[in-house]
């Protein structure tokens, strides 16, 4: 993760902003990360953005895979700008059967 931030390359969304914010318990830890995170703008997220993720879910969900509203719309926003989702999340591998999204996969000998 450092590698990309030195190389300028991670984007966000308020939806990501907003998972990695939530649930924080401690106002300090909450203040700190949020702080952090202000140096990265978040993409815009438009109306296209939205019927986008809606016909990602709708192709998902037609082969039997679900997932959340917000993995949709990052699904979205990655195919619309052709960005690499970084996550550990395992949903993200399903979705990568059927739509066109990449992973960034971490290269251990770096």
């Amino acid at each position: 993760m450092l590698k990309l931030l030195g190389e300028g390359v991670v984007e966000i969304i308020g939806p990501i902003r907003q998972e990695l914010l939530s649930g924080i318990k401690e106002t300090s830890a909450f203040e700190t990360l949020r702080n952090r995170l202000h140096v990265f703008q978040d993409l815009e997220i438009v109306t296209a953005d939205f019927e986008e993720a809606a016909s990602c879910y709708n192709r998902c969900r037609s082969k039997g895979i679900q997932g959340s509203s917000t993995d949709f719309l990052i699904c979205a926003v990655a195919i619309k700008h052709d960005l690499a989702i970084f996550t550990d999340d395992q949903d993200f591998l399903a979705y990568k059967r059927i739509l066109p999204i990449r992973l960034y996969s971490i290269d251990k000998n770096s």
